[in-house]
């Protein structure tokens, strides 16, 4: 069975595949309490329309690709709501089933827009511990176990039928392992990986990028390589080391410029001398990357400024 590569057959069309924003700002200024173990995927449970909405407001912004609200969605983070294994994973297909309104009711008024993917959104085992451990990377899970808890929700998106995996913001090497490991079992369904970095030559949890990208170059499943959730000064440098280690599309949808307080959870401006996420578009671009987007703090507008920026 072979892969099937979306990705491939956008970019084949378009210099750049254009990304969605950030989902979680757009809920909290939206009126959603986010400040939950959650996260995002709290909305799932509680008020799925709001998901829907930012979902068709990023398509309208001129974004190819939504990306679910199944981070923090996990059985084992579901269970701590009292939600059973079958509710979990109800809920966990249901943020693909939004995902795929949004992009069906978008193609009803745009049909030329066609075709617009869905990439089910895998958040890091970190991501569950919600205690900022996605941007360090210090922990450890036997690969199996580690394997078992990525393994149902996975699962789940590969059965309400994604496009591709999202596999992001992973700060472990080990993690991404056993990412590769269990692709193995969803044959024909590829996947991004995107990192979060210690700096541009090393994962969060200190692995150097060459010894990363030589477990996920080779791989027919890996359909694109890049950086999420980073400050937007790491972005270039990151992204010159990258394209010196494979040839296969760079994708990059790193913050708005702020910095994260993982202690807090809160946002502080960064007073970096390295220029806006839009001034920095084209620079990405001629760097070699050709999935651009963003992540915390972006907005439809950013994707709409993206949009209207990139060199088609």
């Amino acid at each position: 069975m072979s892969v099937n590569n979306t990705v491939a057959a956008l970019l084949a069309a378009n210099r750049t595949l254009i990304l969605d924003g950030a989902l979680a700002t757009e809920l909290e200024a939206r009126g959603c309490d986010l400040s939950d173990p959650l996260w995002s995927a709290k909305v799932l449970i509680e008020n799925p329309e709001l998901i829907y909405q930012v979902h068709l407001d990023y398509f309208n912004a001129g974004a190819q690709c939504a990306i679910t609200a199944s981070y923090q969605a996990t059985p084992l983070g579901f269970q701590r709501r009292g939600l059973n294994q079958q509710q979990s994973l109800a809920l966990i297909a249901k943020s693909v089933q939004l995902a795929q309104q949004a992009r069906s009711d978008y193609l009803a008024q745009h049909p030329q827009a066609a075709p617009l993917l869905i990439a089910g959104s895998v958040g890091p085992y970190g991501a569950y511990l919600a205690d900022g451990s996605e941007y360090r990377g210090d922990y450890s899970l036997p690969q199996e176990e580690m394997i078992a808890f990525h393994r149902p929700r996975i699962a789940a998106l590969a059965e309400a039928g994604v496009d591709l995996l999202a596999c992001e913001t992973l700060p472990s090497f080990s993690e991404l392992q056993a990412l590769l490991a269990l692709l193995q079992e969803f044959p024909t369904l590829g996947a991004w990986f995107a990192f979060t970095l210690r700096d541009s030559q090393h994962l969060s949890d200190g692995t150097p990028l060459t010894q990363v990208l030589a477990a996920l170059h080779g791989n027919p499943q890996v359909l694109a390589i890049g950086i999420n959730c980073i400050a937007l000064e790491n972005v270039t440098p990151a992204l010159r080391q990258l394209a010196t280690l494979t040839d296969k599309p760079l994708l990059v949808y790193p913050n708005s410029g702020e910095h994260y307080d993982a202690v807090t959870k809160t946002w502080h401006a960064c007073g970096s001398e390295s220029g806006s996420l839009i001034e920095q578009i084209g620079e990405w671009q001629n760097v070699g990357a050709r999935l651009i987007g963003g992540c915390c703090r972006t907005t439809p507008q950013d994707i709409r400024q993206i949009a209207a920026r990139l060199i088609p």
